[in-house]
């Protein structure tokens, strides 16, 4: 139904910043939701940020005031702009989005955050 294509993974030191970008594509009539999760090493799957369609932003603790969620409608395009990386924000990061009731997933991009 819906295919979600993440992209803007990788290397960083800690203190730099990176963007992630997630793009639906397929049989969408309207995504309510869109947003992202990580899963560390040895962790659960945790919320990072969300963002519903004309509602405000949700925020993890632990990215509050470093992390950035936001959205073009248009190209049904989510992204998350992450600042002051620290290594506790090395994870599997993916993306998530709402559409007709289903919850569809993207398959995942590897942030790593080392010296």
């Amino acid at each position: 139904q819906v295919q979600l294509v993440e992209s803007g993974g990788g290397l960083v030191q800690p203190g730099g910043s990176l963007r992630l970008s997630c793009a639906a594509s397929g049989s969408i009539f309207s995504l309510y939701a869109m947003g992202w999760y990580r899963q560390a090493p040895g962790k659960q799957r945790e919320l990072v940020a969300t963002k519903p369609r004309g509602g405000n932003t949700n925020y993890a603790d632990s990215v509050k005031g470093r992390f950035t969620i936001s959205r073009d409608y248009v190209k049904n395009t989510v992204y998350l702009q992450m600042d002051s990386l620290k290594p506790e924000d090395t994870a599997v990061y993916y993306c998530n989005a709402q559409d007709r009731g289903y919850t569809y997933w993207g398959q995942g991009t590897q942030v790593t955050v080392s010296s």
